[in-house]
């Protein structure tokens, strides 16, 4: 696997900053996560006076061969139909992209269909949907390697325009299955507490995406006792969530802040951050969704959600959604007044 270069953040300026967050004219603290935020970015920035600039979201789409294990309440068809939805502006990630002034780019990394004549999907397509790990790896080494890269060469795209904050996103019918492998293994979670609804599955479809989930756990571990976090998601990958840890660890390496969304890209954080510890001094946890063991997922990595709004649409929207608080915390700390210039008693 490629070697990325992920420095801690330079913690040098945290005395200054915190003085500087301290003054402006408020009570004590009273800003709250606002206050923690700004420090946040100041640190990545390792500035005073940061700056948000030509903010990217990468949204990545490809498809499971678990999908046909009947894992999903939706059909694989709605993959590339909503691949087709994004690049007409019709979707969730549409608008808040629009609304919050985001260039976003959608990547074909993996989708059983077609997408090479629609306008405004990157064609990056690796196979026509990964093999169904109910009987075998879902990937291959080769095309492990071969997401990493991508989803850090597109990622190399965004920092060359400028970029300093990304969000990320995916499109994938049944990849909460390898997500809730993912957080299994690499967070040693009994496979029970990671499993949820999904795109809307009862108890009884849930119940038995238990069952082939377990099935392919057990099948796993008869040929891996002790596995690595690359083992893990090459067996049990995506296409698109292992194209999210490689655009993860190329943003940290290029000091670019990075918003996490849900369940799923919560999971690529896990995995990404196994292999990179300092790569959550970058992450902001945009919020915590309404999927089953998202919560656990997230305690995993001691992250603490801005936004709970009980969504689980994916495709980056609830860290698309945190984005202004990221922003508010930007202009506090610069645009607040302090007391000295305030002409105002500190009264703390």
């Amino acid at each position: 696997m490629r070697a990325f270069n992920v420095k801690p953040v330079d913690e040098s300026l945290r005395p200054k900053i915190q003085t500087k967050i301290d003054n402006l004219n408020k009570p004590l603290g009273s800003m709250g996560e606002l206050e923690k935020l700004a420090m946040q970015v100041c640190l990545v920035q390792h500035t005073l006076q940061p700056k948000l600039t030509h903010p990217c979201h990468i949204l990545f789409g490809a498809d499971h061969g678990i999908e046909r294990e009947g894992v999903s309440i939706a059909p694989r068809d709605v993959t590339w139909q909503q691949m087709v939805n994004f690049a007409r502006g019709g979707g969730g990630v549409n608008m808040l992209c629009r609304q919050h002034g985001f260039k976003l780019r959608i990547v074909d990394m993996g989708v059983d269909h077609d997408l090479s004549a629609v306008p405004g999907i990157l064609p990056r397509k690796i196979a026509w949907g990964t093999r169904d790990f109910l009987h075998e790896p879902a990937l291959t080494p080769e095309q492990m390697n071969q997401a990493i890269n991508t989803g850090a060469d597109i990622m190399e795209q965004c920092v060359s325009e400028g970029c300093n904050i990304v969000a990320l996103g995916e499109m994938g019918i049944g990849n909460t299955s390898p997500s809730s492998l993912w957080m299994s293994e690499i967070g040693r979670v009994p496979l029970a507490e990671c499993i949820g609804a999904g795109s809307g599955l009862g108890h009884q479809g849930v119940a038995h995406k238990l069952k082939v989930l377990t099935q392919a756990q057990a099948l796993f571990h008869s040929t891996h006792s002790e596995p690595t976090v690359e083992e893990v998601m090459t067996y049990f990958g995506g296409f698109e969530m292992v194209a999210a840890v490689g655009a993860m660890v190329r943003a940290a390496e290029s000091g670019c802040l990075i918003l996490v969304d849900g369940f799923i890209m919560s999971a690529c954080m896990l995995a990404a951050s196994r292999l990179y510890p300092a790569l959550l001094d970058y992450a902001i946890f945009g919020h915590v969704g309404d999927e089953a063991g998202h919560q656990r997922l997230l305690n995993l990595m001691q992250a603490r959600p801005l936004l709970s709004l009980g969504m689980r649409l994916g495709e980056g929207t609830g860290a698309l959604c945190s984005y202004p608080l990221v922003e508010t915390s930007v202009r506090m700390i610069n645009e607040m007044n302090n007391f000295q210039n305030a002409h105002i008693d500190k009264y703390f």
